[in-house]
C-alpha cells in the first residue's frame, strides 16, 4: 500500500503515518514504455525510407510519441504529493506537501481528534476527513477506495488514547 507507520520517541513518543499516491508505472517501466512506443512507431516508416511520404509521416509520429512522453512526465510531478500524519501522545499533526512544495497543516489535540469516513458525497467514495480543532481536513483522498476503508480503521486505532493497565 502506498503508506507506512513509522514509530520513534525523539524525545516524545510519536506515530507517524506517511502517504503518497500510487505510481504503477516505475522510471524503468517509463524509459521501456516510450523506447518501445518509439520503436512500434517507427516500425511502417522502414518502408517508405528515401521517399517525401516519410518525412511528412515523422514529424507526427515523433510528435505523438513526445506528447506521451510529456504526459507520463507530469503524471510523475504531480505524483510528488506526501501527507504525513504524526500523532504524540498530545496532539495530531497532519502536513500536506503539493506537488510544488506548498505545505499545508492542521494540528488537533489528540483527544478531540477524530476521523470520519464518508462513504458517499466526497470528491471520491469512502472519503477519509480528519475532524478537531473546528477544523475538518481530508486524507488520502488519492488512495483507492480499498485502501482508504484499511487506512480509517488504522488510523482510528492510532489515535484511540493508551489503555491503563
Amino acid at each position: 500500500m502506498p503508506y507506512e507507520w513509522t514509530t520513534f520517541s525523539d524525545p516524545v513518543p510519536q506515530t507517524r503515518l506517511t502517504l503518497w499516491p500510487h505510481r504503477s508505472l516505475p522510471r524503468r517501466g517509463f524509459a521501456a514504455f516510450i523506447l518501445g512506443t518509439f520503436t512500434l512507431i517507427t516500425l511502417p516508416l522502414y518502408p517508405l525510407l528515401g521517399t517525401a511520404v516519410l518525412w511528412g509521416l515523422l514529424p507526427f509520429l515523433l510528435l505523438a510519441v513526445a506528447g506521451l512522453w510529456w504526459a507520463l512526465e507530469r503524471s510523475y510531478r504531480d505524483a510528488r504529493m506526501r501527507e504525513e500524519l504524526t500523532i504524540s501522545e498530545t496532539e495530531a499533526h497532519l502536513v500536506r506537501t503539493d506537488p510544488k512544495g506548498k505545505r499545508q497543516e492542521w494540528r488537533c489535540n489528540r483527544y478531540w481528534a477524530r476521523i470520519r469516513m464518508h462513504p458517499t458525497g466526497g470528491p471520491v467514495d469512502h472519503y477519509l476527513t480528519l475532524k478537531g480543532s473546528d477544523r475538518e481536513v481530508e486524507i488520502g483522498a488519492f488512495l483507492s477506495e480499498d485502501e482508504r476503508k484499511v487506512l480509517y480503521g488504522e488510523i482510528a486505532d492510532a489515535l484511540r488514547p493508551a489503555q491503563a493497565s
